[in-house]
């Protein structure tokens, strides 16, 4: 009488143990780094005082970066993390955005008005729609890495000052509407003369309140205005290159 277990039966159960097992290897580690950056950095979104103290905070900010020297620049090119090329030409509000073998002349004023190319062909339909609307949303993202200190009086925008625990003062600067992701906040920690050194986020997008990225890696351009060239954010690098601003 042959007692042995049936192929049919044992390899299933074996490859289901493999599947489990390969599961359990890949995201283990995930889950554990995942709960060891929540409980050691997330943070309730603070409590901060609007009025007159937070808007000059919000202006000597803007003078420690030459705001005005931002302002009456017209041109400013970057590549966002060696992914994403832009061709913004601020003072027609127009964009041309660049990503694997797609080309966007993005309309700001007006999105349906952009064309979209792959490989130099032109097109059109839902495609183009979807196209628009992904470049539309890398060019959000990825501008505010580099204008962010720029936009805090943008329309939509709410400014407060907030007391740190060594008795310093960081504006805290909440978008509640524009944008892609309307209602992200944002706590600006500043240098002695007002220029930015780092901001902690509260975005729809991470699922751990007040994470930190430096803003220290600044360059004057051409046109005078003051832009970062990289960003430390936990363990990875945001790198900005190929910045023009004229």
């Amino acid at each position: 009488m042959n007692n042995k277990t049936p192929i049919s039966v044992a390899k299933p159960k074996k490859i289901l143990k493999i599947i489990a097992g390969v599961i359990v290897f890949f995201t283990l580690p995930t889950l554990l780094l995942f709960g060891f950056v929540y409980f050691k950095y997330d943070e309730d979104l603070p409590t901060g005082t609007k009025g007159a103290p937070a808007e000059q905070l919000a202006s000597t900010m803007l003078n420690a970066l030459d705001h005005e020297a931002y302002k009456k620049t017209n041109y400013l090119e970057w590549t966002f993390k060696k992914r994403h090329h832009f061709k913004w030409n601020k003072a027609e509000n127009t964009c041309e955005v660049y990503w694997k073998d797609y080309k966007v002349n993005l309309d700001l004023n007006a999105t349906s008005k952009s064309e979209v190319f792959q490989n130099e062909q032109k097109i059109e339909g839902n495609d183009a729609h979807d196209l628009i609307e992904k470049a539309l949303s890398y060019f959000n993202n990825d501008s505010f890495w580099v204008v962010a200190p720029y936009k805090v009086f943008d329309f939509g925008t709410e400014r407060s000052v907030v007391t740190l625990e060594n008795g310093s003062e960081a504006l805290l600067v909440t978008y509640k509407s524009g944008g892609t992701t309307p209602g992200d906040s944002y706590l600006w920690h500043l240098d002695a003369s007002g220029k930015p050194e780092s901001f902690q986020m509260w975005v729809d997008i991470l699922p751990i309140g007040g994470l930190e990225t430096s803003w220290t890696d600044w360059t004057t351009t051409a046109s005078g205005a003051n832009l970062p060239t990289f960003h430390k954010f936990l363990v990875f690098g945001i790198e900005i290159t190929d910045l023009v601003a004229e």
